[in-house]
């Protein structure tokens, strides 16, 4: 529209220079016949609904363009006559009427047709938004389903390990037992609720990695010695859950359980600029004495990190000397909006 009314205008000043009907006049007649033109463009662009197979749309909107012209011409004169356009009596208005029918026929299909080549690629780039839209809409949803099943398969890895602890002090008649399971079922009621959600913050890891180092330490308390050391910086950055829990589990259950004489079990958690460092390390029988089964704990959590910093987040583990493992996890410094 504001294209046709910015040609019309233009047109109908240029056919004014050399006339002695004032300016206005000729921008209105102008104006009026490209306004008919567009209206015949849009309607033909939706109506018929069904065409002939060999007419192309594009081609009956050119058409109806040009046979529309010479009717809009006239009724411009008529409309700016006072409905007397008086022809046969004025021939300057017959030359008027055939130069303004002549210019809108010769320009008005190019105009046109430039139009449906902008309408097009205007369309061709909605499209690819909508299918780019679309594609990434169920990137996430794949992602979010992924994410869910990795985390279901955390629950149970977790939960089977803590209560096959809590059956072995059970076996074995220790007075400890009921004092662990009492830790125990307050540590789950905390710690179940939070598998199901999309992300947590460290400090909320750190809080049950301190419940499940109390509950195993009560365990095997002449064997387990633990440390935690977090930069309060840090504390809100976000990251899978069960992310230092699974690397400190997997230290209990790999490094310090099968060791006769226990270990030591150090947490680091540090902020460097924008990037986060998680340092678990313990003093167990290390690696080669755990062998290569390290259980799924691990390999989930990798899998987790991929989802959650798109590989932005590494896990490495290393041999510590003379014995145990260090486990290092660096991902990106992100936080809960505020």
């Amino acid at each position: 529209m504001r294209f046709t009314l910015i040609v019309s205008t233009v047109l109908g000043f240029l056919l004014s220079i050399a006339s002695e009907t004032p300016t206005i006049i000729w921008i209105s007649r102008a104006v009026l016949v490209g306004l008919m033109a567009l209206l015949a463009f849009g309607l033909l662009e939706q109506r018929p609904a069904r065409l002939p197979k060999r007419l192309a749309r594009w081609v009956l909107q050119l058409i109806g363009i040009v046979v529309v012209i010479p009717f809009a011409a006239l009724l411009a004169y008529w409309m700016t006559t006072g409905g007397d356009p008086n022809f046969a009596g004025e021939p300057k208005r017959v030359i008027g009427y055939l130069q303004l029918t002549f210019i809108g026929v010769l320009l008005a299909p190019w105009i046109a047709l430039a139009a449906m080549v902008r309408q097009r690629d205007a369309l061709a780039r909605d499209q690819a938004l909508a299918f780019e839209l679309e594609r990434s809409e169920l990137e996430r949803k794949a992602l979010d389903a992924r994410m869910r099943l990795l985390q279901a398969q955390v629950e149970p890895h977790f939960l089977f390990n803590t209560l096959a602890n809590v059956q072995a002090l059970v076996d074995a008649g220790s007075p400890h037992a009921s004092g662990v399971l009492e830790s125990l079922i307050a540590y789950l009621r905390a710690a179940v609720p939070r598998l199901h959600d999309s992300a947590t913050t460290l400090s909320q890891e750190l809080h049950l990695v301190r419940a499940y180092l109390d509950v195993m330490q009560m365990r095997m308390p002449d064997r387990l010695q633990f440390a935690l050391r977090f930069d309060e910086e840090a504390a809100g950055l976000r990251c899978p859950p069960m992310t230092l829990l699974t690397l400190v589990e997997n230290s209990v259950r790999h490094g310090i359980d099968p060791s006769e004489e226990g270990g030591r079990i150090d947490v680091d958690v540090q902020l460097r600029g924008d990037r986060c460092l998680v340092r678990v390390t313990d003093t167990g029988v290390g690696l080669r004495s755990a062998g290569n089964g390290l259980g799924t704990g691990l390999s989930t959590l990798r899998e987790r990190l991929q989802l959650a910093f798109g590989g932005d987040g590494q896990l490495r583990l290393t041999e510590v000397d003379p014995h145990g493992v260090c486990a290092e996890l660096n991902f990106p410094a992100r936080r809960d909006p505020a």
